[in-house]
């Protein structure tokens, strides 16, 4: 059975009687009659120009891979495949769609790979990823068992290629939201593990950040952080007087243990650098389905160990923590 656009209805359900039950006020109801986004009638369109298919085949554990090739005749992947790019770019993946390989600008699935060893185990909990792009962390936590996967993203296109995998699974537990973590309600400590992956160098305050968490959790909670650093010991920090790899809206780049102190200062325990790795142009890059500038174009070509600004080269270290 089809799943109906933008229909919200199983959150709802999900979350009724529950800690999570103060999110329902901020769930759309008619997600198109609440956007302003000159470009949402076009991806709108495509979405509704996606066929109506039943997946023989969905696999969410080892990868995000829906439907088997042999269900669409070339032509008809040909159509899909022409019909997903409208919703171009595409950032956080990979997926496969029935035959079509979503060759995204990022390997998602290495940070996964690099992140899911240091979890405690997903089965039935409840997951808040924030920042979660179009989603694709999110299938995969799904994958290992999540009972219910909230996602927020400000991003309207990233939402809108969330709905393009979920026409195609009409029962899963993976919602994602067109909001920010600073829109959720400031205190609802109903969820078991908290993902926030790419997203604190981007926040004004770092204590503001891992406060809103925190406040996501419940007691025992786990947070999962992924985020820019710099080598150095504790209390090192790079404050970018202007760009960092291009990017204008990076506000800072703790240490690892900067980091630690930080997370320790808000309130979490039990505090794990578990994962520090370098991003290289193998990970990020451009590729037919996210043709815009990506890593390679804010190294500096002479010496990849520098930004073209002068600074280190991206590294991102994951910290896991209890509250």
């Amino acid at each position: 059975m089809a799943v109906t656009l933008f229909d919200y209805s199983q959150l709802q359900s999900s979350i009724a009687n529950t800690p999570l039950a103060p999110l329902a006020a901020l769930i759309p109801a008619d997600l198109a009659a609440t956007v302003s986004h000159g470009d949402f009638a076009k991806w709108q369109q495509a979405l509704m120009a996606l066929p109506a298919l039943v997946p023989e085949v969905v696999e969410l554990l080892a990868a995000v891979r829906v439907g088997a090739p042999g269900q669409l005749s070339p032509l008809q992947q040909e159509a899909l495949q022409q019909t997903l790019m409208q919703l171009h770019p595409w950032r956080k993946g990979p997926f496969e769609l029935f035959g079509v390989h979503i060759d995204t600008e990022w390997r998602s699935d290495w940070k996964w790979q690099r992140v899911l060893p240091h979890l405690s185990p997903l089965a039935g909990r409840r997951v808040l990823d924030v920042g979660c792009g179009n989603g694709y962390h999110c299938w995969r936590m799904a994958g290992s068992g999540a009972s219910l996967v909230v996602g927020v993203e400000p991003m309207l296109l990233y939402v809108l290629q969330y709905w393009a995998l979920r026409k195609f699974l009409p029962a899963p537990p993976v919602h994602v939201l067109p909001l920010t973590l600073e829109q959720m309600p400031e205190s609802l400590p109903g969820f078991d593990t908290v993902f926030s992956m790419g997203v604190l160098y981007h926040r004004r305050s770092p204590f503001e950040h891992l406060d809103l968490l925190k406040k996501k959790l419940r007691k025992g909670g786990e947070l999962v952080l992924e985020t820019l650093v710099i080598e150095g010991g504790a209390g090192m920090t790079l404050v970018p007087p202007d760009r960092y790899c291009r990017m204008n809206n990076v506000w800072f780049l703790p240490s690892p243990a900067t980091l630690q102190l930080w997370l320790q200062k808000t309130g979490f325990r039990d505090i794990r650098v578990v994962d520090v790795t370098a991003t290289t142009t193998l990970e990020q890059r451009q590729t037919p389905w996210m043709t815009f500038d990506s890593l390679s174009q804010a190294l500096d070509a002479a010496n990849p160990a520098l930004t073209v600004e002068g600074h280190p080269a991206p590294m991102r270290a994951v910290l896991v923590a209890t509250l």
